[in-house]
């Protein structure tokens, strides 16, 4: 048997490690770490491992899919595509062009989401794109674009090992970012300092120097007080502050307000503990800070990410190796995504869509007239579907009815659209309730770029043929354009076609070319004529905005409480076998195995207290619905708190999850709400929770 060996890059998380594709007779049947690659070298975790099951031919969508009196029917391409351009453009004549939108995805190449974007302005006419970043870290991009002018990772993965101090909040990086959580354990091991600030007792918390076990939601209360212990101690970095920042006065009265006893009692952490990482991270040499949704999924989110700006700014840790303010990013391409403009309120490279002269740019550039009012949201979309506003939207490679909050509500927008079209590569839940379902192609069967979380454009090498009729994303756009009469706006011919406009469009990318980025294993943004061989660190000198802005926040209670009727607190999570809905990794028998039911992490304390045995079944509610699931007895939470993961179909956290928002970016609170707990009858399986009425046959 021969076999091929393809370059690639691994299609899990954001760390965008190196993998050689093993493909035989069309199937990809192993991968191989790629030893010199400049992220991983040589690693690779369990999810990568296990990539060929994640893609592979078993439970692949083949052909065009149209449902007919509830069941699925096979179609053409031209009969599907054909009829999606006669409804939308029947929905844009008789509703305008806000009743149409396009999700893309985080998991899709910068040349599908780049075509994604460029669709949706130019011949839908509508801001109305966004795909996951909006459920993940959009309130870094408005948080961080505030305070630096830039919301990205502001540092490369290997800063890690120069760091002598690093700090994670809100993040858990040995579970879904294993290479970096790898690092930061090896930098540990080398004498660098850990601290770790989240409400669980995560693995990499029990290894640390310090973790500080917080009460959830609290986050903005420990900023704030931190600060204020360095103001007191004169522990700040006034060189820094005076040449590069502003606003420093102001923080510095607002923030006066936290004494160490106000934020021990709102946070639950000894005030000793507080003086002392105070002191750790202001008076390192280079400490690296590193968040994730713990900081961002709540309606406070973009504030949470203003004040960790703060606390780096008032340190002056940031424009240095081994430094910086370092979201890591969950979705492989979730940073590309938000680089493209799969955003409503931005082009390609952040360009604001609401400017007339951007407006004017890409009208120009596409010879045509663009998109003019406000886009909506992803959950905008689906709310103004529940209310009979919105009639039409394309889905590519996400599935909200899994991981979106308060999963009925998503599922009755779903159903009160005129028209569902989903582009997967399986079956998934929302899926199912599509009046359209399209082939996609994997990563494994064409050839792109997907940009890591430390902005490392990447590409990616096409080592077997789509399966069927699967067509790649971009292809699929290209060819509903010319349905619907805009034959020349994307009639490219190849990806690199793609990725070339792309970059004579945007500055961050314009010294990018495919041999540039093979030539050099990837290029970081900005890449452009100051920086021409990409930027390992940003803000060296200076900021995009000028100086960084230190912008006062106030500490707020998350929207849910415990009460009588809701008496815990709980929150979502995800564990190092599984990746997002689990379309991919739940194909994998050996991370099944790891894995292979929902669970509900709960303290002993409660389990006895309930009476409760591990493994027993249980029903979870909230004031949005209930899962039945089995308990997991484990010191990871503290007393009062239950955790859960969002992997598993069968037991769905988001049935229970509030889509109360963050006013700036509309960033549903999925990291914390207040629930009750049932026991079932020790002998009783929890019941699936899968939705049954949707209908997934098809002949």
């Amino acid at each position: 048997m021969s076999t091929t060996q393809v370059n690639s890059i691994c299609p899990f998380c954001g760390v965008g490690c190196g993998i050689a594709l093993v493909a035989s007779d069309n199937n990809i049947i192993a991968v191989q770490p790629l030893s010199k690659h400049p992220v991983s070298q040589g690693k690779l975790c369990a999810k990568g491992w296990n990539t060929p099951f994640g893609i592979s031919r078993h439970g692949r969508l083949t052909q065009p899919l149209m449902k007919v009196d509830g069941k699925f029917k096979v179609v053409s391409w031209q009969h599907a595509l054909s009829h999606i351009a006669k409804s939308l453009k029947q929905f844009i004549k008789e509703s305008g062009p806000q009743s149409v939108g396009l999700i893309s995805s985080a998991r899709a190449t910068n040349e599908d989401n780049y075509a994604a974007q460029k669709f949706a302005r130019a011949v839908l006419k509508t801001n109305n794109i966004d795909h996951c970043a909006r459920i993940c870290h959009s309130p870094t991009v408005a948080g961080l674009k505030k305070t630096l002018g830039s919301g990205a990772m502001t540092n490369s993965i290997d800063d890690v090992g120069k760091a002598d101090v690093i700090l994670v909040i809100g993040a858990d990086p040995t579970e879904n970012h294993a290479i970096i959580g790898g690092q930061i354990m090896k930098a540990k091991l080398s004498g660098a300092k850990l601290i770790v600030v989240d409400p669980r007792q995560t693995r990499l918390a029990k290894v640390a120097d310090m973790h500080l076990q917080l009460k959830i939601g609290t986050n903005i209360a420990l900023l704030n007080g931190l600060l204020n212990i360095i103001f007191d101690h004169g522990w700040q970095n006034d060189d820094f502050i005076k040449r590069r920042c502003e606003g420093y006065d102001a923080l510095k009265a607002h923030v006066a307000d936290y004494t160490v006893e106000k934020v021990s009692e709102i946070t639950g952490i000894k005030g000793a503990d507080l003086v002392k990482t105070a002191k750790l991270y202001s008076q390192a040499n280079a400490a690296f800070l590193a968040y994730g949704m713990g900081i961002t999924q709540f309606v406070s989110g973009t504030n949470n990410v203003i004040a960790v700006s703060n606390l780096a700014l008032v340190c002056g840790q940031i424009g240095r190796e081994g430094t910086g303010i370092n979201p890591l990013r969950g979705q492989n391409n979730v940073q590309g995504a938000c680089d493209m403009g799969c955003l409503p309120n931005v082009y390609p490279d952040y360009q604001s869509a609401i400017d007339k002269q951007v407006r004017e740019k890409f009208s120009h550039a596409w010879q045509t007239e663009v998109a003019l009012l406000p886009g909506l949201t992803s959950l905008g979309m689906s709310h103004q579907a529940r209310h009979g506003n919105f009639r039409g939207l394309l889905i590519f490679g996400e599935d909200p009815v899994v991981t979106d909050p308060d999963r009925n509500k998503v599922a009755q927008g779903m159903r009160a659209m005129d028209l569902l079209v989903v582009i997967e590569l399986s079956m998934t839940e929302t899926a199912k309730m599509a009046d359209i379902v399209l082939p996609a192609a994997s990563f494994a069967e064409k050839q792109g770029t997907f940009t890591n979380c430390e902005r490392r454009v990447q590409l990616i090498h096409k080592a077997v043929a789509p399966p069927g009729e699967a067509k790649i994303d971009w292809q699929i756009l290209s060819e509903l354009a010319n349905k619907m009469g805009m034959s020349e706006l994307m009639n490219w011919q190849t990806s690199e076609q793609v990725f070339d406009e792309m970059c004579q469009l945007t500055d961050s990318f314009s010294s990018m070319s495919y041999p540039r980025l093979k030539q050099n294993n990837g290029l970081q943004w900005p890449c452009n004529k100051e920086f021409p061989d990409g930027s390992r660190c940003l803000h060296t000198t200076t900021f995009p905005i000028g100086k960084g802005k230190l912008i006062p926040v106030e500490y707020e209670l998350t929207d849910e409480i415990p009460s009588t009727d809701y008496p815990y607190w709980f929150t979502t999570m995800r564990l190092h076998f599984h990746y997002g809905c689990g379309s991919m990794t739940r194909k994998s028998p050996l991370l099944e195995r790891e894995t292979p039911i929902g669970l509900l992490f709960i303290h002993p304390q409660d389990a006895l207290d309930l009476g409760l045995k591990n493994h027993q079944g249980v029903t979870v509610s909230s004031r949005r619905g209930c899962v039945e699931t089995r308990i997991e007895i484990s010191h990871q939470v503290s007393p009062g708190l239950l955790s859960m993961p969002y992997h598993f179909k069968e037991a769905p956290s988001n049935f229970l999850t509030n889509d109360a928002m963050d006013p700036i970016t509309e960033m549903p609170e999925l990291k914390v709400c207040a629930v009750n707990i049932i026991p079932l009858p020790e002998n009783q399986t929890p019941r699936s929770s899968v939705l049954s009425d949707v209908g997934s046959s098809y002949d």
